[in-house]
């Protein structure tokens, strides 16, 4: 069972931090953090396109770090199952953001991941 000293828990928590920052001040970053933030354009299109009704630069800062990490391992990274990158952007809205965050970031990549399937369905 995932527990909050889960090292890979841990790492992601440091990128949310080093993402959520470098909205307030330039900083050096880490190269996990720099990575994901090479692809910001990107990401925001994809959250930008998942909801519509919310534009980014209105987006709660932590919200948007959270998202951020969790598309770019939806999308670029591909390296962690799709569920466990859900469930655990879920827990950090839970631990970092308000109480609405969970639920927003829930829909947001839930719209992605379902977005992606139907990309790949469409392929085949």
């Amino acid at each position: 069972m995932k527990t909050s000293f889960d090292p890979r828990h841990q790492r992601r928590q440091h990128i949310i931090q080093e993402i959520f920052s470098t909205e307030f001040h330039e900083q050096a970053v880490g190269p996990q953090s720099r990575d994901v933030l090479k692809h910001r354009e990107f990401l925001d299109a994809q959250i930008q396109q998942a909801a519509p009704d919310f534009p980014v630069d209105k987006i709660n800062r932590v919200d948007l770090a959270i998202l951020r990490l969790a598309i770019y391992e939806l999308l670029i990274e591909k390296k962690v199952p799709r569920n466990v990158i859900i469930d655990e952007a879920i827990e950090l809205a839970k631990e970092f953001a308000n109480e609405t965050s969970p639920a927003f970031v829930n829909g947001v990549l839930g719209h992605i991941s379902s977005e992606t399937d139907k990309k790949l369905n469409a392929k085949r």
